[in-house]
């Protein structure tokens, strides 16, 4: 069993995507450290993928092969994936969109981690981590299991986040359908990545 560290740029990305398409299921990718210490894996960045096209093969398998790349020259590794469903009452890994891609990432990565996006918790004011975190335990159809994680600079992160989603921030994040209609528009949202880290400086 593993846990899980998620830093603040990841999980501010993450909520962002689901926050900027609030009546449509978003999925994206998490990058990780390439080596874990012991059994804590650290989240470092969200990729985020689709809001549109997330059952189509094709445009994912493009998406994953650039972000392996970009992961790669990072130093970095796809180490889980994350999905917010589009019914408010669907906070289940079952019932997340184009969930073989967190199988695909296992394969790969046998400590990756499925991120599922709470819905409930979905608010202005966020007052509590918006997101459920699993890992994987076997190879039958329930083999993701709840994991324990562990929020970067907690309350700051939260208190930053609520911050930025009532300015309207989450406007600004680019995933990859944005990508596909404009490539101008870089997926890898460095300017945004850039604002966070000069957010966390003020903490």
């Amino acid at each position: 069993m593993c846990d899980y560290k998620i830093s603040e740029r990841a999980y501010t990305k993450l909520i962002f995507h689901a926050a900027k398409y609030p009546h449509q299921a978003v999925n994206g990718l998490l990058l990780a450290e390439k080596t874990s210490k012991g059994s804590l894996v650290e989240i470092v960045d969200a990729i985020p993928l689709f809001h549109q096209c997330l059952h189509v093969t094709p445009m994912a398998e493009v998406a994953l092969m650039q972000i392996d790349a970009y992961a790669e020259r990072e130093g970095l590794v796809i180490g889980g994936y994350y999905s917010a469903p589009e019914n408010f009452y669907d906070n289940q890994v079952d019932k997340t969109p184009a969930a073989k891609i967190a199988d695909k990432i296992q394969e790969n990565f046998k400590n990756a981690c499925f991120v599922v996006v709470d819905n409930k918790l979905m608010t202005l004011q966020h007052d509590r981590a918006a997101v459920q975190v699993y890992n994987c335990v076997g190879d039958s159809a329930s083999r993701w299991s709840k994991a324990k994680f562990t929020l970067s600079q907690s309350p700051q992160t939260l208190e930053g986040v609520s911050l930025l989603l009532k300015r309207g921030a989450m406007r600004d994040l680019v995933d990859f359908d944005n990508h596909l209609d404009n490539p101008e528009n870089d997926w890898t949202n460095d300017f945004l990545n850039q604002s966070l880290n000069d957010l966390q400086k003020l903490y």
